[in-house]
């Protein structure tokens, strides 16, 4: 949502004579909190009973993905999604009733099940702008030019890893205004490197079978955990 203040483009739309909003799965209590904290140049509308997300499913314009549960944002106690968490999505429709543009995020591993790259705000524009003539439906936008590059799954487990000392992998919390972080996911390089020298140091240092068996050990700990953190995430089939 916010790339669309951020580039102007929410003002693009309106003076082209359209209108921009932001829908999300919390009450509007807190949908009000981020329009205002992020100072959004439309209004943001919370949907905690799902009702835009049914009505954009009943008329077949989009079927928005949606997690059941709070999973890993259950972390923060001011967090709310009554019926689930909505999967980020785009959606345009012309005043005569035809979709100009859609895009769902399809959660899978290779882009953090959600919690990756949006398409672009001026792309999404481009696009709304060459199909307003169009006479029909446009279908599904399934390679949009995204905003900035995904980190590997690889690469978000390590993050994840280095969040819990690599002995208890976690995710990083929900952050909100006042919130004192517990860790930017920017910033695990140095726990990385830590991690990497701690180890080099012991097998250097240690007769190898005092190595192997403090290794072990380790394992023992930190693979449950992380086969957790993995689970807890969505990979829908590419055909999905």
């Amino acid at each position: 949502m916010r790339s669309f203040a951020r580039t102007r483009v929410a003002d693009e739309i309106r003076a082209a004579g359209g209108a921009v909003y932001g829908i999300t799965s919390e009450p509007q209590t807190l949908a009000s909190e981020a329009e205002n904290e992020w100072e959004l140049p439309f209004s943001v509308i919370g949907d905690p009973h799902h009702e835009i997300r049914d009505l954009c499913t009943k008329n077949q314009w989009l079927d928005i993905f949606y997690n059941p549960d709070d999973g890993h944002l259950g972390s923060r106690s001011w967090v709310s999604h009554i019926k689930g968490y909505y999967q980020p999505a785009t959606l345009a429709i012309h005043k005569s009733g035809r979709i100009l543009y859609r895009w769902r995020c399809v959660p899978k591993f290779k882009n953090l099940s959600g919690a990756g790259a949006r398409p672009e705000a001026k792309y999404v524009w481009g696009i709304i702008q060459e199909n307003i003539g169009k006479s029909h439906d446009v279908a599904i936008d399934k390679n949009p030019r995204m905003a900035y590059k995904e980190l590997s799954w690889i690469q978000f487990l390590i993050n994840g890893s280095a969040h819990g000392w690599f002995l208890m992998p976690k995710m990083f919390p929900l952050a909100r205004q006042g919130d004192k972080p517990s860790a930017n996911p920017t910033r695990m390089g140095g726990r990385v490197a830590g991690f990497i020298a701690l180890w080099s140091t012991l097998f250097l240092t240690l007769p190898a079978g005092w190595s192997a068996a403090i290794f072990g050990a380790w394992l023992a700990i930190y693979i449950p955990g992380l086969i957790k953190l993995h689970n807890t995430f969505q990979n829908e089939p590419d055909d999905y």
